[in-house]
């Protein structure tokens, strides 16, 4: 690992930077001032706690029941938790969105942890809790140890943490394991047993899912209360996936929208119905036909034999999760499992309305919160960069003086808007 700076070069840097924006500098290392950076656009205040809690009790438990990621916890307690239970550290595992599924160690440390926000549920992502081992490590997909003043929020500055993403079989980032705590975490050592134990813990993960490859050798639609066994499509990134007999596989955006269009219209699609929602240009029968039957052979039987074209079995979407969440009222879990618009890529007539109906919901609620830290994610994302309504409601939610309030006036005068007078205060 790279020679950590000198504490006291890095703290008048950290200082320097947040109170007036001056570069850095040499003292502080290139990675840590790239994620200062990134943390002051999106709006982290240095000042204050800022990761979010957005799951907690059961819907905590049955959410990361249902992830690869739990067939870790066993790997991850032998080789970081049991050995850190008088050391002065404690574990953490996350999911792809940076938020605590497990927290374990030594019970002081975890208790003075939950005085910074370091608790099971909250979101410690780069762009809500700025500069973190984790938070960063998910961000630039690299292990990564942050010392004391390189953190980005001033209460976690006498704290270490040392992170390294754990990645699937297949490539994509599942989450990330992290040790926080006293001066022994800054030690290269623990930085080589978190990749150690990282390591480990791919591997169980690939064992796991070449037994379940062997046990299958076609991919079979499953029913019962097994989450990882349901049905699942992703569509809010550019990489389209879809998960059936707990196997996940990559989809061509045509065989995503497809996908999509079907679980949208469960009774089922025509061949013209489902060319009119795929095209503005007339797509041929032959064409439509040959697709679905490419189709057919990726997912088997959750795609019916049969016309109209239907699924066989409920199809759940990581659109739908941002739904539920939004309808539950939780809008900052929303905005946590919202990477980013239905399949950017499409240009598909039934897949841009789709996209359009959940940004647009999204950004009602987020127009209609009253705290600062929901719209400061949404003006953070792209859809909302230019959003001068969120910008406007920002600058009236956060206190005057405050980093956002300061970012959002000043991004209004940029989008030639005036800041007249407060919005009606829901």
């Amino acid at each position: 690992m790279t020679e950590l700076a000198d504490a006291a070069h890095v703290s008048a840097a950290h200082e320097r930077f947040v109170t007036t924006g001056r570069p850095p500098g040499r003292h502080v290392r290139t990675v840590v001032a790239d994620s200062w950076r990134r943390s002051q656009r999106s709006g982290v205040d240095p000042e204050v706690q800022n990761a979010p809690v957005d799951m907690v009790g059961r819907s905590l438990s049955s959410y990361r029941g249902g992830l690869a990621m739990a067939a870790a916890m066993p790997v991850v307690r032998e080789l970081l938790v049991s050995p850190g239970s008088d050391a002065g550290w404690v574990t953490a595992l996350t999911d792809d969105a940076g938020r605590l599924l497990w927290v374990e160690g030594e019970q002081g440390v975890r208790r003075q942890m939950e005085g910074v926000g370091f608790v099971e549920g909250s979101v410690w992502r780069e762009d809500c809790a700025g500069t973190n081992a984790l938070g960063t490590a998910l961000e630039i997909d690299q292990p990564l140890q942050v010392v004391g003043y390189e953190h980005y929020a001033r209460k976690v500055h006498p704290w270490n943490c040392a992170a390294v993403p754990v990645h699937a079989p297949t490539g994509q980032v599942l989450g990330v394991i992290d040790v926080t705590g006293g001066p022994v975490v800054a030690s290269p050592v623990v930085m080589s047993l978190v990749r150690a134990t990282v390591a480990a813990v791919e591997a169980e993960l690939a064992r796991v899912a070449a037994d379940r490859t062997t046990r299958s050798s076609r991919l079979i639609v499953r029913t019962g209360s097994d989450l990882d066994l349901m049905p699942r499509l992703r569509v809010l990134s550019t990489g389209p996936m879809v998960r059936v007999g707990g196997v996940d596989v990559r989809l061509s955006l045509r065989h995503a929208e497809i996908l999509l269009l079907l679980a949208r219209h469960p009774v089922g699609l025509s061949a013209d119905e489902l060319t009119v929602l795929l095209s503005e240009q007339l797509l041929s029968d032959v064409t439509v036909r040959a697709e679905v039957s490419r189709l057919r052979r990726i997912v088997g039987p959750l795609l019916s034999e049969s016309r109209p074209y239907r699924l066989t079995a409920s199809l759940r979407t990581d659109a739908d999760l941002v739904r539920e969440l939004l309808a539950a009222g939780d809008i900052e879990a929303a905005l946590s499992s919202y990477p980013g618009p239905v399949l950017p890529r499409s240009v598909a007539p039934g897949i841009e309305r789709a996209r359009d109906e959940l940004s647009a919901e999204l950004r009602a609620a987020v127009l209609a919160s009253s705290l600062p830290g929901v719209v400061s994610r949404w003006v953070a994302s792209d859809e909302g960069a230019d959003d001068w309504q969120a910008w406007e409601r920002l600058a009236w939610l956060a206190p005057r003086g405050t980093p956002a309030h300061v970012q959002a006036v000043g991004r209004l005068d940029l989008l030639g808007r005036r800041l007249d007078a407060p919005p009606h205060r829901r």
